[in-house]
């Protein structure tokens, strides 16, 4: 699947956590997370993962006994897409104007406005973010 065009729904999110989480995952383990966290039926997990494999957002390997599934799109290349593509749809594509709106609005924490600043000053330095 190619990184860059990578667009998930909310759900596909969901499965994608927590197989990101630990995998490779059986459809049951996965079964019992998504109903507690989603509150889905056994048949909408399956028919979420069987479109996902459709879709090529998980491969699923077959054994004896179960099936089980795995990422097939990287989590930091999905949010880094998804972050590209709210820029673009929201702020035209400008980080910028994303901070203005949201420090005018007063919702940046104190904390907050110290992570940016170290984030903004290892960026200036050329600095790798892990």
């Amino acid at each position: 699947m190619e990184q860059d065009r990578i667009r998930l729904t909310g759900s596909e999110w969901s499965v994608l956590e927590c197989l990101w989480e630990k995998s490779p995952q059986t459809v049951m383990q996965l079964v019992v997370q998504m109903a507690e966290k989603t509150g889905w039926a056994k048949s909408t997990t399956i028919t979420m993962l069987r479109r996902m494999e459709e879709k090529g957002l998980v491969h699923c390997t077959i054994s004896e006994r179960a099936k089980h599934y795995i990422p097939a799109v990287d989590q930091k290349q999905a949010e880094i897409a998804e972050t590209r593509s709210f820029l673009d749809r929201v702020y035209q594509g400008s980080v910028g104007l994303m901070m203005s709106a949201m420090a005018e609005r007063q919702e940046l924490s104190q904390k907050e406005i110290a992570e940016l600043y170290a984030i903004l000053k290892k960026a200036e330095e050329g600095q790798h973010f892990d």
